[in-house]
């Protein structure tokens, strides 16, 4: 019997680490800590390089509802703590043109920088569900992941509640 429970608990493990690796995992981008990308002016945005500040990078796509409502939230969250080290960087994905992304993010008055996903030297994770959004701390170590919409306030609530903990 024992035998019987070793050998379908190995099946089952075997079947799940066989399709993680398959499939992959939904949280990509997460495991991939230490981010490089290029935004649209050509900057070069590294997590490593945000060191000490908190990074929130949203993952959205113009044709996406939830994502376009977010966008002043995401602004005025931006625009309110930017002096506060607190960097946010938006990633477009499934996008028709870079020119498209540009007009929307200037008619948007997007103040954050834009990263062109679709345009980066390396192949970018996407996540399942947009909008989807990643929030490090400072010490570089993934803190939270939203799947959805965001508001400013939930960001901030966010903020103050990790700032709280010892």
């Amino acid at each position: 019997m024992k035998q019987i429970f070793m050998r379908n608990l190995f099946n089952a493990l075997w079947w799940l680490v066989l399709s993680v690796i398959v499939l992959g995992g939904g949280n990509a981008f997460a495991a991939n800590d230490g981010f490089v990308y290029h935004d649209q002016t050509g900057k070069i945005h590294q997590l490593s390089n945000y060191k000490g500040a908190w990074v929130v990078v949203n993952f959205w796509a113009p044709w996406c509802p939830p994502c376009l409502e977010e966008m002043p939230e995401l602004v005025a969250f931006y625009d309110a703590h930017r002096a506060q080290n607190i960097m946010v960087l938006g990633v477009a994905v499934q996008y028709e043109s870079n020119e498209a992304v540009n007009r929307y993010a200037e008619d948007m008055l997007i103040s954050y920088p834009i990263i062109l996903g679709e345009s980066q030297p390396h192949r970018i994770q996407r996540p399942d569900v947009l909008p989807t959004t990643y929030i490090y701390q400072p010490n570089g170590q993934l803190y939270k992941i939203k799947r959805g919409a965001l508001t400013k306030q939930w960001l901030e609530q966010v903020l103050r509640d990790a700032q709280a903990k010892p």
